[in-house]
């Protein structure tokens, strides 16, 4: 059965994903251009996307070209006298010039290469600091969760967690907001949870991260168990519930013939009336009317839950909103990017051990387009492009040639050693690391649209 695809969403999460990238790699890009210059090191080329056989637009100002290329995987910066990705070897055959990067003293080169690393993490400072004082930030306490956990993941299931356990620690550390808990499952081994007042050991198996890449989920793992309050209904809906005469506010005291008090519990009975219709039982206004719902063929009616803020409201868990001054913003900006990059090096940390299978969920740009939400929206469009420049920075970070990491490995030796690495080494080790680096695009990318990433 083919799917139908939505073309204007995938059209807003493709341009938020170019936006963003664009952003980041033309800051990335400037990181090593400035101090290029300011190590007076000429610089051939500043170009956005790579450009090879030619480019969208080019234009030279002084001794630089700058430009946009079509071909939309990163960018780079020519620097005269550097052994890079456009393996320049007829200048390396002449004696090296002073304005040539291979004649700077190694401190300087080192200076140039962490150069776009340096900017990608200040500008993830800049980014979050700017969100908290623009927005501020939601934090929902876990001990104010009264109705426990929600399971939206079988495997959860599998693993022994039950609908209405309470959280007491992962990992043998107690966690302080429920935000916190489905990304510290991924990296753990074991929960304490408690159920009917009894506290119970839950193990993961290892290859847990692996089984969600296979099956496909994309949703949390758990969420907090909530009573079935209907939610505004978009304009543009056209469900089955929305067209049921259900209204927001109504909240679902049973279904057919059966009392239910969570949202959770709503779900299997209406799934059993596929092709079939289903009477709701709500509470309007102190008063209890029957609605009657079409069930499609998949046993939905596409019914949601309402917000957080609702539930808050309802007394069911609590939301402390905290609001950051101009000042204050800065140091929790600086806070917020430490732990998301702590974040991601643990998750990052799963790849290198085969056992958990996280290699499978390796993505390329459907996986992080797919990020972006269908809808414009900018504090999301900022967040995510703070993590994103976080990720950049650590992963060219990584000891790989043709990576800034390669290069930074090579002059930190050089300038340990104090011997200079050999010309014809470091090009044929740029082009072990470009061979590398393609062979993981296109894993990434075959994994997208042939494997376990579909």
């Amino acid at each position: 059965m083919l799917l139908a695809i939505n073309w204007a969403e995938v059209g807003i999460k493709a341009a938020q994903l170019l936006l963003s990238l664009s952003i980041l790699v033309i800051l990335h890009e400037f990181g090593h251009y400035i101090t290029a210059r300011w190590f007076k090191c000429r610089v051939e080329k500043f170009y956005l996307f790579f450009d090879p056989w030619f480019s969208l637009f080019k234009k030279k100002v002084g001794d630089t070209e700058y430009g946009v290329g079509w071909l939309p995987l990163g960018g780079y910066v020519k620097i005269s006298g550097m052994i890079d990705e456009s393996m320049d070897k007829e200048t390396l055959k002449l004696p090296p010039q002073p304005w040539e990067f291979r004649s700077k003293p190694a401190w300087q080169r080192l200076i140039i290469m962490i150069g776009g690393v340096t900017v990608n993490v200040l500008l993830a400072f800049l980014i979050y600091a700017m969100i908290l004082f623009v927005w501020g930030e939601d934090r929902t306490p876990i001990n104010s969760v009264k109705n426990g956990i929600w399971i939206t993941d079988s495997l959860m299931y599998e693993a022994g967690l039950r609908n209405g356990d309470k959280i007491v620690s992962i990992q043998d550390k107690a966690v302080a907001y429920f935000e916190d808990v489905n990304k510290n499952i991924l990296t753990a081994k074991k929960m304490v949870i408690e159920r009917d007042g009894q506290q119970k050991t839950i193990s993961f198996p290892t290859d847990l991260v692996g089984k969600l890449v296979e099956s496909k989920r994309r949703r949390r793992l758990l969420e907090m168990r909530v009573t079935p309050i209907i939610p505004e209904f978009d304009k543009k809906d056209t469900s089955y519930a929305s067209r049921s005469g259900l209204k927001k506010g109504d909240k679902v005291i049973a279904v057919d013939s059966t009392t239910i008090t969570y949202f959770d519990e709503m779900i299997p009975l209406v799934a059993k009336k596929k092709n079939s219709t289903v009477t709701f039982t709500v509470m309007r206004n102190g008063e209890l009317l029957p609605i009657v719902s079409k069930v499609n063929h998949d046993g939905k009616v596409g019914l949601g839950i309402a917000s957080d803020s609702v539930y808050s409201k309802e007394g069911l868990f609590a939301i402390e909103h905290i609001s950051y001054t101009f000042l204050q913003s800065f140091p929790a900006g600086v806070s917020k990017t430490f732990a998301k990059l702590g974040d991601y090096i643990e998750q990052f940390k799963l790849i290198l051990r085969p056992e958990t299978g996280a290699y499978k969920g390796i993505g390329g740009f459907k996986s992080m387009g797919s990020i972006f939400p269908a809808t414009w929206d900018w504090q999301n469009f900022w967040s995510i492009t703070a993590f994103f420049s976080i990720v950049l920075a650590f992963m060219n970070l990584l000891p790989i040639p043709a990576l800034d990491g390669g290069h930074v490995l090579f002059t930190l030796i050089e300038m340990i050693t104090g011997r200079k690495p050999n010309e014809k080494f470091l090009e044929y080790a740029q082009i072990v690391g470009m061979v590398l680096l393609l062979g993981l695009m296109l894993y990434a990318n075959g994994n997208d649209w042939l494997g376990w990433n579909k």
